[in-house]
């Protein structure tokens, strides 16, 4: 068992770049807890996933999300869910950094 908060999800950096910063939490054996940190103006590369769903849990920040080819507006307090498969970017239009926690199942394949 591991407590952690939305502020810090515990585990190890993975990228800290110009774009993002990316941290995974893998203490589980069937699911990753990750955080990133999408700086402002930048968007994820976009991928998907065959066999793998996900949910994305905005904490902070506005952008746009596109899901399978449709795009929409998200914000604070937003909970969006990947299928199996889905194609999915991440867009951070605002001007702060935009904050996100994802729960997704399996390792990382990205």
């Amino acid at each position: 068992m591991q407590k952690v908060t939305i502020e810090d999800i515990g585990g190890e950096l993975i990228k800290d770049t110009d774009v993002y910063t990316l941290k995974d939490n893998r203490l589980l054996t069937q699911m990753v807890l990750s955080s990133t940190l999408l700086r402002a103006g930048k968007n994820t590369t976009g991928h998907r996933h065959v066999g793998q769903e996900e949910v994305y849990y905005f904490i902070d920040g506005e952008g746009t999300m596109e899901v399978d080819h449709r795009v929409f507006p998200i914000n604070a307090g937003d909970v969006v869910l990947i299928q199996d498969g889905e194609f999915h970017k991440v867009y951070n239009t605002g001007h702060l950094g935009l904050n996100f926690i994802c729960v997704f199942n399996g390792k990382r394949s990205h």
